[in-house]
């Protein structure tokens, strides 16, 4: 469903089952945040493992300083309290990450998170155990959790795929096609994905190819995450397309995430009819427009893509 409202801090809500690799996602985006400064809000610290590499110290308040101006802080409860509060710290964030508990409905999370004024939900990715999947959807206690999630879900990372043989991907995709039947997927190892596929970053500038980041972001000597990131990179599909005319903005991207099957994620402005530009947005099945109020000096009529291969 296509949304119009103002700008404000987006948000991605990370969900799947336990052991799935949300908190190794979470690690990996912030090693590639590109200069975002970002929130990551978790259930309790004793659930999570941001990487010890990027911590800088812990204040006062409970919150973890992370490098790069990045923060994480727990929301146990109080979620939508939480979210304000972030939000409304000087310098603002530019992006936030929530992490879901394991057992927790990502849905549920991104509809509470929809209810503070200054953020908007821009998708709710949930990772997927490859290797697990088949037996967790049917298992008698924990089943109902997992095919909610699934249904939840805007995108799907599955992930550990190197655990899974050839001969047993049939019946990994059968799950996925039944419980997220329209739901893009990207498969992938230790949950390393293009960061531009859940930051958004595709189209900001020209002259940069999206999912690069820049290699002053790997801390810790962790160089083979350049590399993994490249090798995941070459297993997506970039793209741009012009927009000279004006269009109405939520026609033109339903539209265009139907001409591109596979697409996961899109970003770029559009000239509207009504002469001013807007800011168009895809992440898995969720789409959203808001004109654009920045004055910015950058590139108009311009959106790209990511679409895997």
């Amino acid at each position: 469903m296509t949304s119009v409202h103002p700008p404000s801090c987006p948000v991605v809500v990370v969900g799947g089952y336990l052991g799935a690799g949300k908190t190794t996602l979470v690690n990996h985006m912030l090693r590639h945040a590109a200069g975002r400064r970002v929130a990551v809000l978790v259930n309790d610290f004793g659930t999570v493992s941001i990487d010890a590499s990027l911590i800088e110290g812990q204040g006062d308040d409970g919150v973890l300083a992370i490098a790069g101006g990045c923060m994480c802080c727990a929301y146990g409860e109080d979620l939508v309290g939480t979210l304000s509060t972030v939000a409304a710290r000087r310098p603002a964030p530019q992006a936030i990450l929530v992490e879901c508990s394991g057992v927790g409905l990502p849905g549920a999370v991104a509809r509470a998170a929809a209810l503070v004024p200054a953020i908007r939900v821009e998708g709710v990715v949930v990772l997927v155990d490859a290797a697990e999947i088949v037996r967790l959807i049917d298992d008698v206690y924990v089943g109902d959790t997992v095919r909610q999630q699934l249904r939840e879900a805007d995108l799907l990372i599955v992930n550990q795929s190197d655990r899974v043989v050839e001969e047993a991907w049939p019946a990994v995709d059968q799950v996925l096609s039944t419980w997220a039947p329209r739901c893009p997927r990207i498969r992938c190892q230790r949950a390393i994905t293009p960061p531009q596929v859940l930051w958004g970053g595709v189209g900001v500038r020209r002259g940069r190819r999206p999912g690069a980041a820049p290699s002053t972001l790997l801390t810790g000597g962790r160089r083979h995450l350049s590399d993994a990131v490249a090798t995941a990179d070459a297993r997506f599909r970039h793209f741009e397309t012009r927009v000279e005319r004006p269009v109405d903005p939520a026609l033109w991207i339903e539209d265009f995430s139907a001409r591109h099957p596979g697409l996961l994620r899109a970003k770029g402005w559009v000239p509207g009819r009504d002469g001013r530009q807007w800011l168009v947005q895809v992440m898995g099945q969720r789409h959203s427009v808001q004109p654009d109020t920045s004055n910015r000096l950058g590139p108009t009529g311009s959106v790209v893509g990511i679409c895997a291969l």
